[in-house]
């Protein structure tokens, strides 16, 4: 069955319609897969939401796509994000985005995921699709990434802002340097109170 079935879906990470589909040919499907579940054939992330055992995956699992299934609209930023890039020196393993839905927190057997709330006109200002081998997924630009961990960070208050960038999230400031002054100008339009002085930081270090 393991081959049959790894052989019908082709993604590692897959939903209850696509699973039902894989398994048309058996008369009560929800049986069935009760005991793909129990043998650990597959693995429930959520309810509807399902994947390979790690033998059985065609490459590593990429949380982010993980995440942009699990609840949505979606997209990865913050903390993880900043990691993904290559922003901040720590890895990290709880992968966070933002949603226009209510903050969730999802308990799983392949990660820890969180969700900030967003309804701000700025919601898909900076947004970036990314690939990889366990499929494609929705993430944050680097600007943008940085914007949300401010907003979300009961730390920054919108002074000393070299500080906070380079010792609370210990971004080096060459790689400040490089961020694309043009995502900073989009974000400036909506932005107000401590994040509009985050954009003007950004902005007049580009003049």
């Amino acid at each position: 069955m393991k081959t049959m079935l790894r052989a019908a879906i082709s993604t590692d990470v897959f939903d209850y319609l696509t699973l039902s589909a894989a398994l048309a040919e058996y008369r009560n499907v929800r049986t069935k897969i009760g005991r793909l579940l129990a043998a650990g054939e597959i693995v429930r992330i959520k309810k509807g939401l399902y994947c390979f055992p790690e033998a059985l995956r065609r490459a590593p699992l990429e949380p982010a796509v993980v995440a942009n299934m699990i609840y949505g609209p979606s997209y990865v930023s913050c903390d993880y994000a900043l990691s993904y890039y290559g922003l901040i020196p720590e890895r990290v393993e709880l992968v966070t985005s933002m949603t226009t839905g209510h903050p969730k927190v999802f308990q799983t057997p392949v990660g820890q995921f969180l969700y900030y709330q967003r309804h701000s006109a700025d919601y898909s200002i900076g947004i970036t699709m990314q690939e990889s081998k366990s499929g494609n997924f929705l993430i944050a630009s680097p600007e943008k990434a940085l914007y949300d961990k401010a907003q979300t960070d009961p730390r920054f208050n919108g002074r000393e802002i070299q500080n906070y960038l380079e010792e609370d999230l210990r971004i080096e400031p060459e790689q400040l340097q490089g961020l694309d002054a043009a995502v900073w100008k989009q974000l400036e339009g909506t932005a107000t109170g401590r994040m509009r002085k985050l954009v003007q930081f950004f902005l007049e270090a580009k003049r």
